[in-house]
């Protein structure tokens, strides 16, 4: 199907290939550290201007830059295929779609999301303070994703990034660098103001020098190992980051759940995108009773689907996005097999495509049930009890995604509730990285922080506490400079302030009006 090929680096430019066929696609600046350097602070100087502009502005630049999308639908999801090896099909169901879905929601409601919070202080309130939340802006947001959904997951963090008055500077992934500029080319057309949305592509020296520039947040998605360098990178200026890092994720099917849709669940949750997404099913586990029915409704599935090029409309699985990672899905095939696991269909590959692999007999003390393969293979195991399902979906260092499946809504929601994972699905797998309303992040090694969501948006945001005094005309109680009436005061404050009670506060009236008359004869 394709010869495997290398990402050539080089000082000046780095070369973008299609992975299923090695043509070369085009070649992007490889930005030296310096540039990276001026693009936040051409940032962070728009920045003042940017946090100025009212949410409805911000709302009609992003539903222009929504507008433009769906003008160039056909030409965007190619370029989607061509760069990552994905199929056009997932193109537009796992990135166009739910991004264009993401925008809308956050334009609309960002504004109300954001709108400022009263607080309620208690007693304080009866002595004419009041207080209130308002949330500012951060500043400079450096995104740095992953390859495998090159344009919904750096659009989705930038047009959070903008309609929380940040600016961004975004460096897309060097295996998939095009639909970065792609991205910054959509900003552009629709009207957003220079500098706003900036795009910096190069290697993995890009991406430190975008950490070492100390923007205001970062927004990584990536391995743990990077991710782990980057919260150390960030760590040096104090800077916040986000960070998503994958995961190994577990499946758990309950014998009284509705197999076919099971497996039909299975097989596209541990295949699409080539198996390349945090939240693929890694690890299924399935009641003793109905494995076998399972396994071999799964297996019936997986052996329909057509591997190939992904601009072929009735391509299911596409090419692998790189040799690297090709190569970490055979180890742990062959790992499988060495501990005594056994195959029952794919475990082969051609260039940089690789065969759905369904895997039985597999436990989690094998390496390859532990190991984040990033690959289209689907382990199995069994289990016998409630308890112990829970167990083995929590027997990992991850804790992204789960899901559950079930017929009983009880037994779903109890078991969903004790698997360490950041979200747990009942029935459902994969997708809800889809829905921007909810939130996206994990436990564990998967990362800190979240996207998407009013909590997402929470990361872009510092909330900022306003107190006011309306009745500034007498001195507070608790100034200086002390005296016994001072600490007998306090007392009070303690015994019947504190309470949060008025009838007990009431108490405090005579000694409270002592103290103040004595502050008023000491001015």
């Amino acid at each position: 199907m394709s010869a495997v090929i290398q990402i050539p680096i080089d000082e000046n430019e780095i070369i973008s290939y299609n992975p299923a066929t090695g043509k070369e696609l085009g070649r992007v600046e490889n930005t030296s550290a310096e540039e990276v350097k001026v693009a936040v602070e051409n940032g962070r100087n728009a920045f003042q201007t940017w946090r100025k502009t009212s949410f409805s502005e911000r709302r009609k630049l992003i539903m222009k830059a929504r507008e433009i999308i769906l003008a160039e639908l056909d030409e965007i999801a190619l370029l989607i295929s061509h760069e990552s090896g994905k199929p056009v099909a997932e193109a537009l169901s796992m990135e166009i779609a739910p991004v264009l879905d993401l925008m809308q929601y956050f334009a609309r409601n960002s504004e109300k999301l954001l709108k400022p919070r009263k607080i309620g202080i208690g007693l304080y309130g009866l002595l004419g303070r009041s207080s209130k939340i308002i949330y500012q802006p951060l500043g400079v947001v450096g995104i740095i994703p992953a390859w495998n959904y090159p344009f919904s997951i750096p659009l989705g963090e930038t047009v959070m990034a903008l309609m929380a008055g940040n600016t961004v500077v975004l460096k897309p992934s060097e295996l998939t660098p095009l639909i970065g500029l792609k991205i910054g080319e959509i900003c552009k057309k629709a009207g957003i103001p220079e500098n706003i949305v900036q795009v910096v592509t190069g290697a993995g020296a890009t991406g430190a020098a975008l950490v070492e520039a100390v923007p205001d947040k970062i927004m990584f998605t990536g391995s743990v190992a990077t991710g782990k360098k980057i919260a150390e990178a960030a760590a040096k200026n104090l800077t916040s980051a986000v960070l998503e890092l994958g995961g190994k994720d577990p499946m758990i099917v309950f014998a009284d759940a509705n197999l076919e849709l099971a497996a039909q669940g299975a097989v596209w949750g541990a295949f699409c995108n080539a198996g390349q997404s945090c939240s693929s099913v890694e690890r299924l586990y399935v009641e003793e009773s109905a494995a076998e029915k399972l396994t071999e409704l799964i297996v019936t599935e997986t052996k329909k689907l057509k591997v190939g090029i992904g601009t072929d409309e009735n391509v299911s699985v596409g090419a692998m996005s790189s040799e690297r990672q090709l190569n970490i899905v055979k180890d742990h095939v062959e790992s499988f097999e060495k501990d005594g696991a056994k195959l029952l269909t794919g475990g082969k590959s051609d260039g940089l495509f690789f065969e759905p692999t369904v895997v039985v007999n597999a436990n989690n003390s094998m390496r390859a049930m532990q190991e984040e393969t990033f690959g289209p293979t689907l382990p199995i195991a069994t289990f016998k009890t409630e308890e112990e399902a829970i167990k083995l979906a929590n027997d990992s260092e991850f804790g992204l995604t789960a899901s559950v499946w079930t017929k009983d809504s009880a037994k779903g929601k109890r078991v969903a509730e004790r698997i360490e994972a950041g979200t747990v699905c009942v029935n459902e797998v994969l997708y809800t990285h889809g829905i921007g309303q909810t939130p996206w992040g994990g436990f564990k090694n998967s990362g800190r922080g979240r996207t998407h969501g009013i909590e997402g948006l929470m990361e872009l945001v510092q909330p900022q506490h306003i107190h006011v005094n309306k009745l500034a005309i007498l001195p507070n109680a608790w100034w200086m400079p002390y005296s016994k009436t001072a600490v007998e005061t306090f007392r009070g404050f303690a015994r019947y302030f504190a309470s949060g009670s008025l009838f007990q506060t009431s108490k405090l009236s005579p000694q409270l009006t002592k103290r103040i008359k004595e502050l008023l004869k000491k001015k």
